[in-house]
């Protein structure tokens, strides 16, 4: 059985936004991609301080791209700065949608 791993790109720049395996290093749930820090691939993510909340995660930051010369992306991700502990695999980790319009993802075999 071979494992997969994800990347994930902002596709406007070409940035590699994070790159890893899936499942505990980046794992998807509703949708979303939750990244472990050690597989983002890029330190342009940073929070807004916009707080947000949902009703059983909990807390979260919205989290803008900013890249040195290029255009960002506002709101594109969000981390969940005081999160449900029934689910370990929010916590603390960068979230990105998986059908944001400038994120490209793809999936392969290693």
């Amino acid at each position: 059985m071979s494992k997969k791993k994800i990347r994930v790109t902002h596709a406007p720049t070409g940035t590699v936004l994070a790159e890893g395996p899936l499942g505990w290093g980046i794992t998807p749930f509703e949708g979303n991609l939750y990244i472990r820090n050690k597989y983002l691939k890029t330190d342009a993510l940073r929070p807004n301080l916009i707080p947000g909340f949902c009703v059983y995660k909990f807390l979260y930051v919205w989290m803008d791209l900013r890249l040195p010369g290029e255009a960002g992306s506002r709101n594109i991700g969000w981390k969940y700065v005081l999160p449900n502990p029934l689910f370990p695999f929010i916590w603390f980790r960068t979230a990105l949608p998986g059908r944001h319009p400038e994120l490209r993802i793809e999936k392969f075999d290693v």
